[in-house]
């Protein structure tokens, strides 16, 4: 539910380590509501996100990266200050996030502001993220958003490596992913109901879907 409104329902999935699915449908249809409440933002008004075989004292959003459609880079802190930021929050290696920069075509702007970034690098900076501090479960909100030809292939990679290493990727896209064996989820929005007016490491697996009624 959001304001009042329901954005879907009945949706179920399953999505196991070395998989990727694909989240589709057209604007609205709630795939980004999907992938924040995999990444714990959000709640859902019923049914139940299952994570199985990830590690026993973590959650399922403390297992996962959550990119969504803004960057959330500062502009003050130069490229490097700001990877380092959610290296450390993420709890990632110094080590890991000089490679990060590397693999993300940045190292040579390290020291730059983010401020004067393009929207691709920016984009770029904000992938680098994935690497500097590694986590099974990519959540990727249409991850090529921005991306030149080069970036998008840089991405393709980056995704290939992690699913080959036992990541699972749940990703909303308009496009193809550039990957093959992708699953997919289609949303359809849910039809309407009254309510408020809006105000404003081993294998491991996901499930998500409606509860059975009692």
């Amino acid at each position: 539910m959001r304001g009042g409104r329901e954005v879907f329902e009945g949706v179920n999935f399953t999505v196991a380590g070395g998989e990727v699915l694909a989240v589709t449908g057209r604007n609205g249809a709630g795939k980004t509501t999907l992938l924040r409440l995999i990444a714990g933002l959000l709640e859902p008004a019923r049914g139940r996100l299952e994570l199985t075989g990830g590690a026993a004292d973590a959650t399922l959003p403390e297992q996962a990266h959550y990119l969504g459609h803004r960057d959330a880079l500062k502009p003050a802190l130069s490229v490097q200050e700001n990877l380092a930021f959610w290296r450390a929050f993420f709890g990632g290696h110094d080590a890991s996030a000089a490679g990060a920069l590397e693999t993300v075509g940045l190292a040579d702007l390290a020291g730059l502001p983010a401020a004067y970034l393009s929207a691709g690098q920016r984009r770029r900076l904000a992938i680098a993220r994935l690497i500097a501090a590694p986590r099974p479960i990519w959540l990727l909100d249409e991850p090529t958003a921005a991306l030149d030809t080069a970036g998008q292939g840089r991405l393709v990679e980056l995704m290939r490596g992690h699913l080959g290493h036992g990541g699972l990727i749940v990703a909303a896209t308009h496009g193809p992913l550039g990957l093959d064996g992708v699953k997919e989820l289609r949303l359809e929005p849910a039809t309407p109901t009254p309510g408020p007016s809006p105000q404003g490491g081993g294998e491991k697996e996901v499930r998500g879907g409606e509860k059975s009624a009692p």
